[in-house]
């Protein structure tokens, strides 16, 4: 049997004998470092020792082969190289090529999210490699510097496209065109061909399409797909902003046909399969300009003395079926989308705002809830069933407010036990260990056109706590319902709606910054104690200037809720079971935990949990996406609505600072933005990241977050959403 080696191919060993004349004096340091770094990349999975290492790079003296000894060991000290014996070494296996996703991260810079769940990679603009923001790509890392805060790495081919259609602003030549594109997506602007501009003017908006983006070539090559229309313009901008994030912003005329062929009637067939609670009180509340009803509460006092409260929910699934068009957009768009001036549904309008939505004075088809609770809110039975339902009202909820207020009103008896049997339910909710995270809305007034001509805060009054609880208590038993089995079994495949548990870490430095501010918060022991620890302080910081700022950094120190078919309970609300069944008119997910119950309740077999995980995935990024175009719209609309303010004054609050500027968020209307640091120019200032301040060089004047201050406005910049502050003076405390 032929004995194994490790030896270079002589052919590699001559090459690099030609490279590199022998003498002792052509070897530099960073020559031997080169050669070495070369021969392991070459050969990933060799183990070698310095002497092979030596002789393919052509070392000939001690000294040199020293120097070469040291440099390997220092690149084992830094992860390049691994050393699986005494004095062999090895490629270590992430810095041969990794695979993983680019992701842009506050601040701009872009990082490879490694699939190994490794340490992620630093990728400068350099280094892209024709590579776009959300592409799977695979990289080479570099050796590793002395005190680098992280690995840095270079594309070095893509693997799978993320996107291919962008948005941005027309600019024509009389040569040429481009798409000039937001660079947080794509770094290079799309040159657009003549003949493929398809009716765009100069300063148009436009959706473009990369066809072509050759190696030699700095631009991709495109073609205009739409013209959205000019910038500026209210529906212009929130569209580009929906692409921009690879949103629909309108419904296909094929999938709007087939909604609108499906028959309005319900059957008397239909009817008797059902629970009728026609005849019970029923209403609806919501939001003053909302059209999809999804969800009403019906209550009555049944002889026994107890209450029946009925959580009723759009039966939207009677409508929409597995393999149907209208489903197959439903899971694509997983949710509506929720802008400043507008929605987009998930479901067609006819379904959303019609044949689904629980208007009053109509009969609808409902999946409910319903609950038999005594005086105490202590749930006693709950059956899960479809029903028929007549709403007989329809509240906003500041009318519903009104009639807890003045204990006067429509329905006064029914709305003022479900607010007394609600505030029960809360207060054991956060006996529990539920955490109270209530924070205020940026919400603007705007006219017909869509510009904002005020900005309110929306908070949540005992009305939206009221259908808040009931809606809680319904997921709630739902999850229990099918999660908990029946103890002999493996509890069945279900979709649930999960919070982990805070990240210690970051717990600790959220401890750590509000301790600059007089505030404590416990980062260990039991759930419960940690949890009321959270509360406490959120309590505390209420009416405070650095409220704003404490919430969104308590906040950033919890895990995100997901959606998923592990069950870890949810965290936040202190729940052991909880999914999403209450607004299945929104959220797909919701129309997943629809057909399950009927699966089951009809004695089918398990679902398949991997198909189910798959969806739960899908659901959960594009409730990411959703959100993120959302706050895009609201950023927008501030700076639309402080873009004839250039000039004033006003107070604020410092609610982020980075080593380019201190983010500053106005306390008269949570308008936030910046003052670059190079307009600081009254001493040389330094960025104190573990310290969350800047501090000058010279007269060692400090920046921190939540110091109050005086600002200018200065600039408002549409395009890129943001508003630059001048620096007037810190205000004393």
């Amino acid at each position: 049997m032929k004995k194994a080696t490790n030896k270079i191919p002589k052919r590699a060993r001559a090459t690099k004998a030609k490279a590199k004349p022998t003498k002792r004096k052509d070897f530099r340091k960073k020559d031997i470092l080169r050669g070495a770094v070369e021969i392991f990349q070459q050969y990933p999975e060799k183990i070698f020792d310095y002497k092979q290492i030596a002789s393919a790079i052509g070392l000939k003296t001690m000294a040199q082969k020293q120097q070469l000894v040291t440099m390997l060991q220092k690149l084992v000290d830094e992860d390049f190289l691994q050393s699986p014996t005494m004095g062999k070494y090895l490629l270590n296996s992430r810095n041969g090529s990794i695979v993983g996703t680019l992701e842009r991260k506050k601040g701009g810079k872009v990082f490879l999210i490694p699939e190994d769940g490794g340490e992620e990679v630093f990728i400068l603009d350099k280094y892209m490699n024709k590579s776009i923001v959300g592409d799977k790509v695979r990289i080479q890392l570099f050796a590793k510097k002395r005190n680098q805060e992280y690995p840095e790495g270079q594309v070095l081919e893509v693997l799978e496209r993320s996107r291919n259609t962008f948005v941005g602003k027309m600019q024509i030549c009389d040569g040429y065109a481009f798409l000039c594109v937001d660079n947080r997506m794509l770094n290079n602007d799309i040159f657009i061909p003549k003949e493929k501009i398809n009716g765009a003017k100069d300063g148009d908006k436009a959706v473009a399409k990369i066809t072509e983006w050759r190696e030699r070539d700095r631009n991709p090559v495109g073609e205009i797909l739409e013209v959205l229309g000019s910038t500026g313009d209210n529906d212009t901008e929130m569209n580009a902003i929906l692409v921009e994030y690879g949103l629909p912003y309108s419904y296909p005329q094929e999938i709007e046909e087939f909604a609108n062929s499906i028959p309005e009637e319900i059957t008397q067939e239909e009817i008797a399969r059902r629970i009728d609670c026609r005849q019970i009180p029923t209403f609806t509340i919501d939001p003053r300009d909302a059209k999809d009803f999804d969800d009403a509460l019906s209550i009555r006092k049944l002889e026994n003395g107890n209450w029946e409260v009925g959580v009723h929910i759009a039966d939207v699934t009677h409508y929409v079926k597995v393999g149907d068009m209208i489903n197959k957009e439903a899971e694509a768009r997983a949710t509506s989308v929720y802008l400043v001036d507008r929605t987009i549904p998930m479901l067609p309008e006819r379904l959303s705002n019609q044949l689904c939505s629980l208007r009053p004075n109509e009969e609808k088809l409902c999946y409910s809830v319903i609950f038999e609770m005594d005086d105490n809110a202590k749930v006693l039975n709950y059956k899960i069933a479809h029903t028929v339902i007549l709403s007989d009202r329809r509240f906003t909820y500041e009318e519903a407010q009104e009639v807890i207020e003045t204990q006067q009103g429509d329905m006064k008896e029914e709305i003022l036990t479900l607010d007394r049997l609600a505030k029960i339910l809360r207060k054991e909710r956060f006996d529990n260990g539920a955490i109270a995270f209530e924070r205020s809305e940026v919400r603007f007034e705007i006219d017909e056109k869509g510009k904002p001509l005020s900005v309110y805060f929306k908070e949540a009054k005992d009305a939206n706590k009221l259908i808040e609880e009931f809606m809680l208590l319904a997921n709630k038993t739902v999850a229990k319902h099918i999660g908990k089995g029946d103890g002999k079994n493996k509890p069945k495949t279900f979709v649930y709606r999960v919070h982990d548990l805070p990240d210690p870490e970051k717990l600790s430095n959220l401890s750590q910054f509000i301790s600059r501010f007089g505030y404590k918060v416990k980062t260990t022991g039991k759930n419960k104690e940690v949890s009321a620890s959270i509360n406490h302080l959120l309590d505390e910081v209420q009416g405070k200037k650095e409220q704003n700022m404490i919430e969104t950094i308590t906040i950033r120190s919890m895990a995100k809720a997901i959606y998923s078919t592990e069950n870890i309970g949810h965290y936040g609300l202190a729940f052991d079971f909880y999914t999403h069944f209450t607004s299945p008119i929104r959220r797909y997910p919701d129309m997943m935990v629809h057909r399950l119950l009927d699966r089951y309740a009809n004695g089918e077999k398990n679902a398949p949990q991997n198909l189910f995980e798959d969806l739960c995935e899908h659901c959960s990024e594009r409730e990411q996406v959703a959100a993120s175009a959302e706050r895009a719209s609201i950023k927008y609309k501030q700076v639309e609505f402080m873009s004839d303010k250039i000039g004033k004054i006003y107070d604020g609050v410092i609610s982020s600072i980075q080593e380019w500027g201190i983010y500053v968020e106005l306390l008269e209307n949570k308008c936030e933005g910046m003052i670059p640091i190079r307009d600081l120019d009254d001493d040389y200032y330094t960025f104190d990241e573990k310290n969350y301040c800047l501090i000058g060089k010279n007269h060692k004047n400090k920046f921190q977050l939540g110091d109050e201050v005086i600002v200018r406005i200065a600039k408002a910049n549409l395009d890129k959403k943001q508003l630059d502050f001048e620096f007037i003076e810190k205000k004393s405390i």
